[in-house]
Order: structure tokens, then C-alpha cells, then sequence
């Protein structure tokens, strides 16, 4: 390198590396802009008005929303060893145990919004925090809509999400977001 080069400013001497690193960086933006949004209701007495917002907590088969999401758990179910894809060929053992979240997502808002599973969160009476599970939740059956999914507005998608907890615990409460940024919501699962 000669001393010119040693001398010059690190983002003319790392082009790529600048390119890339704006790119991750408009993506972040991009990501929190999109995400969390304020729901735009006018005020008249539909159902959207009655659905549980991320101040309040809902229960196994309301309805409660999160920025342009709104979400439907319908059941839980714990104490799973395993989970097996169609057809038998994959499987994934538990560290602990799992528990399967079966729910619905609908994007209520003007236009589409990326869902992630790994955005969504169950939490024991003391709050501790669990991941979801990504390779179970893909593996397990046809589980792919709540993966990772862009969701059209109107669209809705329903699933299971897959959760690695240990065999002592039970979870008390979901949250569930419709971005990595947003408050979310929490449903009370006992």
C-alpha cells in the first residue's frame, strides 16, 4: 500500500465495505419505519375497534393487534419431545420441551409487512423471555406461513410456532410483534 493509499479516508479505501455497511444500515431504517406503525381507525364501532392493543393484555382466542398485525392465539400445547417434518425424513429434539403455539396473523394495514417468527416471544410467570425455535418451527409439519412470511393487507396466515423451554417451566404469556422495533402485545395463555 503506498503512502497515499495509507493516508486516504477508510471509506475511499474500503468501497465495497461502505457499500455494504449503507445497505445494512437503509435495511434498518427501512425495517423500523415499515414496522410498529399506528393503526388508522375512524372512530365508528367495528370490530377493529374492539381488539386488544400492546397496553393491554388478551386472552387464548381474542383478538389483539400490533402495529399492522393483528393476532389470534388459539392454543398452546407443551410437553412435546420433538417435532418432525412431513414426511418423517427431519426431526428436531427438544432441549427441554416444546410448546406449540398455533396462531393466526392478519396484516390490517395499507400494505404488506414482513412476519417473523422470531419476533415472537413467550414468557414464564416471572417473565423470563424464550425464543421461538426457527428450525422446529419448520420443521414441524406444514408450518411455513409463520415462518417467515410477507403478508399482504388483508391477508392472513395461520401456523405454529415452536418454542425450546425447559421441562420445568410453563409459559404464562405471549408477545408478539409486528416488527423487531414495535412495543407488542401480550395474550395472558393461562
Amino acid at each position: 500500500m503506498s503512502k497515499k493509499e495509507k493516508d486516504g479516508n477508510w471509506f475511499k479505501r474500503h468501497k465495497i465495505l461502505t457499500v455494504i455497511l449503507a445497505i445494512v444500515v437503509i435495511g434498518v431504517i427501512a425495517s423500523a419505519a415499515g414496522g410498529g406503525g399506528k393503526d388508522k381507525t375512524n372512530g365508528t364501532n367495528n370490530s377493529k375497534n374492539t381488539a386488544t392493543t400492546s397496553n393491554q393484555t388478551a386472552k387464548i382466542g381474542e383478538t389483539a393487534r400490533d402495529g399492522k398485525f393483528e393476532f389470534v392465539v388459539k392454543s398452546i400445547k407443551c410437553g412435546e419431545p420433538s417435532v418432525t417434518a412431513v414426511g418423517g425424513y427431519l426431526s428436531k429434539t427438544a432441549q427441554g420441551q416444546y410448546c406449540l403455539v398455533d396462531i393466526s396473523v392478519k396484516n390490517i394495514g395499507d400494505k404488506q409487512q414482513l412476519f417473523m417468527e422470531s419476533d415472537q416471544k413467550l414468557l414464564n410467570a416471572s417473565s423470563v423471555e424464550y425464543s421461538a425455535d426457527s428450525v422446529a418451527t419448520l420443521y414441524n409439519s406444514n408450518n411455513s406461513d409463520v415462518f417467515v412470511n410477507e403478508i399482504n393487507p388483508g391477508n392472513t396466515v395461520e401456523g405454529t410456532i415452536v418454542y425450546d423451554i425447559p421441562k420445568d417451566q410453563t409459559p404464562a404469556t405471549a408477545e408478539l410483534h409486528d416488527s423487531s422495533f414495535s412495543n407488542g402485545v401480550k395474550i395472558n395463555l393461562q
